[in-house]
């Protein structure tokens, strides 16, 4: 992809909400690559699908053979940034930070390709060049060249000075030190061009004017525009539950079934925007939609490219066969591996080693701890009523658990009703 494309492909997506010299970046972008980078704080030990976007952007400046920096603020995230918040962030201990430093850059590896060479990126921690530097000296270098009306002038500071809660210094601070990475990054590596959601804007600024001032050199900024839920209303960093990146907090499945939950407003922005897939092809996928919204299967297809870009290929397949062996498709026809996740997303019992040897009374092993239901009666009559399946196929009375309704000599899959699963694991080797 030509750079003016890949300006124009940015925008056609819905990525460009603010851009600095959109002409004069273009100009600087087809002398040679640019090097673009991306920061997040590690203020938890995963990143969230907001970040994404942003990693995302660095993938597709990669893509067309530019250099992205992905920064993970160890510094900055020490004293939290004002954007987006209306409260002081509580401040992480060195312990608790230097954990998550080291969870979101094995995330971040998986997005980019970090292998080298031109284009290769490269994963840094602004507290490599923040951490030893004295406050008198950063006020030299860097604070004598930012004016407090230009501070105050900022957008988050002014919103954060006319709340209840007020601003501190420390979170004051943090502009210039964001500023101050910018001209790290452009002084080490010739970086030019940063990029983030629009709420960054102001932060950017600053890094562009600090680098003027101190380098003489052009820098660029580029903005998107914060996510919001279908209705428009704004999505804050901490209202709701957060969709994760570690697979531990929201598992592949639960990534999945996320994407399939996308209001129909919103699909066609969210392939644009979370997907690497050519806007052509969104078209298509989007025209078929249209014609069948019922299939959704422009949900699918994002459920499953963002599924894959974050746990790969292979997870992918899995969640998109575990969502359909939870909407009633076929167990028999599943992996052992797609069973195991099943596991990990519905009520599991583990069987003792040889219990299947004879028969089990299958009402009590559906009321054993409680596993699918309250007590032995209830069972019985759930049963009796027809409402008990066992691999899919419908439990009559009476009927016993035994070894050979084992899948892949370790597993079966129940149902009680429409939508209650458990999963019986009798073990690796059986009974």
């Amino acid at each position: 992809m030509t750079d003016a494309r890949l300006l124009d492909d940015l925008v056609a997506r819905g990525l460009v909400q603010e851009c600095t010299d959109q002409a004069g970046l273009a100009a600087r972008m087809a002398e040679g690559p640019i090097t673009v980078y991306n920061g997040c704080d590690p203020t938890a030990d995963s990143l969230h699908v907001g970040n994404l976007l942003g990693l995302l952007v660095l993938r597709r400046f990669q893509e067309a053979g530019h250099r992205p920096l992905a920064l993970v603020g160890g510094a900055t995230g020490m004293i939290g940034d004002p954007s987006g918040r209306s409260e002081e962030r509580n401040l992480l201990d060195e312990e608790t930070l230097a954990a998550n430093v080291a969870a979101i850059k094995g995330q971040i590896s998986r997005i980019l390709d970090l292998s080298g060479g031109p284009t290769g990126g490269a994963l840094v921690d602004n507290r490599d060049w923040t951490e030893g530097v004295s406050y008198l000296d950063f006020l030299r270098e860097v604070g004598k060249h930012v004016t407090v009306g230009t501070m105050l002038a900022r957008e988050s500071v002014k919103n954060r000075m006319a709340s209840e809660h007020g601003i501190s210094y420390t979170e004051f601070s943090y502009m210039l030190i964001q500023a101050n990475d910018f001209l790290q990054l452009e002084q080490a590596h010739g970086c030019q061009l940063q990029v983030g959601g629009s709420d960054q804007l102001g932060n950017m600024l600053g890094g562009i004017d600090l680098i003027r001032r101190v380098r003489q050199r052009p820098a660029w900024a580029l903005a998107w525009p914060l996510l919001t839920a279908a209705d428009g209303t704004k999505l804050g960093k901490t209202t709701g539950a957060r969709i994760w990146l570690d697979p531990a907090r929201t598992s592949p499945y639960q990534l999945f079934q996320h994407w399939m939950a996308t209001d129909d407003r919103q699909i066609g922005q969210f392939l644009r925007q979370f997907t690497l897939l050519p806007l052509t092809e969104i078209d298509e996928l989007l025209a078929a939609h249209e014609a069948e919204p019922g299939r959704r299967a422009a949900q699918r297809r994002l459920a499953h490219e963002v599924t894959a870009l974050v746990h790969g290929p292979d997870e992918a397949v899995t969640a998109d066969r575990v969502s359909d062996l939870l909407f009633g498709a076929d167990p028999t026809e599943a992996t052992a591996t797609q069973l195991a996740a099943v596991g990990r997303e519905v009520p599991s019992l583990a069987l003792g080693a040889g219990e299947l040897a004879g028969e089990l009374d299958l009402a009590d092993v559906l009321a054993r701890d409680e596993f699918l239901v309250a007590s032995k009666g209830e069972a019985r009559r759930a049963i009796a009523q027809g409402g008990v399946y066992l691999n899919g196929a419908r439990v009559g009375e009476g009927q016993a658990l035994t070894d050979g309704d084992l899948l892949h000599g370790r597993y079966v899959l129940i149902r009680k009703g429409k939508k209650a699963y458990g999963l019986i694991d009798a073990g690796a080797n059986g009974v």
